[in-house]
C-alpha cells in the first residue's frame, strides 16, 4: 500500500521516503524534493530518476491551464499520484524487457529543437523556389531567432517567446520583422503537423503583443481595418478598368501582376475558380484562386460591360495590351491612400491572424496567398477540408471588404 500523503511530501525531513512499489522521495538537506524509482531491469537493481515533486497546490476550480499538453514521461515536476502513474509505467516497461531510461526518454527525444525542425521545414518548402529566396529563410531564422528559440524544444514554444524574437527587429526593421514572424510559424505549423506540438503557431497571440509597425518597407501595406473604406470609394467613382483591376485583386489577394495578366480562360465562373498557369506565377507553379461572391459579381458586370474572346485579358490596357505596372497604385493614390497594391496580401493575411484565425488555421491563408504549404500540412488537414476552408476564407475576406456601402 502507498504510505506517503500530499501533505508528507510536503512535510517530510531530510533523507529517503519509500511509496511503495519501487517509488520514492528524496529530500535533500537544503529542502530540495524529487522522486526516484526503484527498479529490476536486466537483472539489475536500478534508481531512475523521475522528476522534482510538485508542491504546488492543484485547484479544481476555474485557472489557467497548460497550453501545451505534456505527456507524463516528458515532465520533470510531478504530484505524488503522477509521480505514482510515471513509476508504474516505468516497471510495465521494464517487466516488459524494455530500458526503462530509454523509454522515459524515448518521445523526449523524438520532439526535435526549433533550429533543427526548421531545417525540415525549409526542406518541405524550398522546392521550386529561387535560390536567393530559399537561402534567405534560413538565414533569417539564423540571425533573429535561432539566439533565443533555436534550443527550444518546438512543443514548448509559446507565443511569449516569439514575442521576444520580434520585439528587437519589429519597429526597426518592420519587413524582416514581418518575414521572421511568418518563418517561424511556418515552421511551428509544420512541427504540428509532423505531430511534435499540439498547436499551430500563435499568430494572433503574439500580433497582439507586438506594438503597431511604423509605416514604410518595401510595400506600404493599407491596415486591415480600413480597406472597407478604400473599397467603398473605389466603388463610388466610374468603373474604369484600372478601379476594377485593382479590386480584383484586393478580393482575390493575388500580386498585382496575376491580376493585370488574366484572361478569361482562365476562369471558370461554374465551379468559382480561377486557375493562374505556372508562368504567371512567382513561384512558378499554376496556383487556383477561389472566387468569392463579390469577385464574382465584378466578373460578371465586367463580361456585361466590355465582352471579350476568350484569351482575352480581363483587364487590358491600350491596345489590348497589359495595363501598366503602376495603374493600381494610381488608384491608391488617387483614393487619398498612400499604399501599395501589393500591400492588400499583408492586409488580407493581418486580417485573418487578428480576425478568424481561430476558426481557419494559418496554413490555410498561407496556400491562399499561394505560399508553399507542405503536402503533410494539407494531408493532415485532408485535402477537401483545406479547399473549403480556403473557399469560406476567401469568401469572408469579400464580405468584410464590401462591409461600407457608401462613404460622404
Amino acid at each position: 500500500m502507498p504510505k506517503l500523503t500530499a501533505p508528507a511530501v510536503r512535510n517530510a525531513p531530510p533523507g529517503r521516503h519509500h511509496d511503495g512499489d519501487g517509488l520514492y522521495l528524496n529530500v535533500q538537506p537544503g529542502g530540495a524534493r524529487s522522486w526516484v524509482l526503484r527498479v529490476q531491469a536486466d537483472g539489475k537493481r536500478r534508481d531512475i530518476g523521475l522528476g522534482t515533486a510538485d508542491l504546488t497546490p492543484r485547484s479544481t476550480g476555474k485557472g489557467e491551464s497548460s497550453p501545451i499538453d505534456i505527456p507524463l514521461l516528458h515532465r520533470k515536476l510531478l504530484t505524488l499520484s503522477e509521480a505514482r502513474e510515471k513509476a508504474r509505467m516505468l516497471r510495465e516497461a521494464a517487466k516488459a524487457g524494455l530500458d526503462p531510461v530509454l523509454e522515459r526518454d524515448r518521445e523526449r527525444r523524438s520532439i526535435p529543437k526549433f533550429r533543427e525542425a526548421a531545417k525540415g521545414a525549409h526542406a518541405a518548402w524550398k522546392d521550386g523556389r529561387k535560390e536567393k529566396e530559399a537561402a534567405t529563410f534560413l538565414r533569417s531564422l539564423e540571425l533573429h531567432a535561432y539566439p533565443v528559440i533555436g534550443d527550444m524544444r518546438v512543443d514548448a514554444i509559446t507565443a511569449a517567446d516569439i514575442s521576444n524574437v520580434l520585439s528587437p527587429i519589429w519597429t526597426s526593421k518592420p519587413d524582416m520583422g514581418r518575414k521572421v514572424r511568418q518563418r517561424i510559424g511556418r515552421v511551428l505549423n509544420y512541427a504540428h503537423a509532423k505531430g511534435w506540438r499540439p498547436t499551430e503557431a500563435p499568430v494572433k497571440s503574439v500580433t497582439a503583443a507586438l506594438p503597431r509597425q511604423p509605416k514604410g518597407g518595401n510595400y506600404k501595406a493599407m491596415p486591415w481595418a480600413d480597406v472597407p473604406k478604400f473599397v467603398a470609394i473605389l466603388q463610388s467613382k466610374a468603373q474604369t478598368v484600372g478601379r476594377q483591376a485593382t479590386l480584383f485583386q484586393l478580393l482575390t489577394a493575388v500580386r498585382p501582376g496575376e491580376a493585370r495578366g488574366a484572361r478569361w480562360e482562365q476562369i471558370d465562373i461554374a465551379n468559382k475558380e480561377w486557375r493562374i498557369p505556372a508562368e504567371m506565377m512567382k513561384t512558378g507553379e499554376p496556383h487556383t484562386v477561389t472566387l468569392n461572391t463579390a469577385a464574382l459579381a465584378l466578373l460578371e458586370e465586367i463580361r456585361t460591360t466590355r465582352p471579350g474572346k476568350s484569351h482575352d485579358l480581363v483587364f487590358p490596357g491600350r491596345q489590348g495590351s497589359p495595363m501598366s505596372d503602376m495603374t493600381m497604385n494610381k488608384m491608391l493614390r488617387d483614393a487619398g491612400f498612400p499604399y501599395d497594391a501589393h500591400g492588400f496580401r499583408s492586409s488580407f493575411r493581418d486580417w485573418h491572424a487578428e480576425t478568424i484565425s481561430d476558426a481557419i488555421p494559418d496554413a490555410v491563408a498561407e496556400a491562399a496567398l499561394a505560399h508553399a504549404v507542405p503536402d503533410k500540412v494539407e494531408r493532415a488537414y485532408k485535402r477537401t477540408k483545406f479547399i473549403a476552408w480556403r473557399r469560406e476564407l476567401l469568401e469572408a475576406w469579400g464580405r468584410f471588404a464590401l462591409s461600407v456601402e457608401d462613404v460622404k
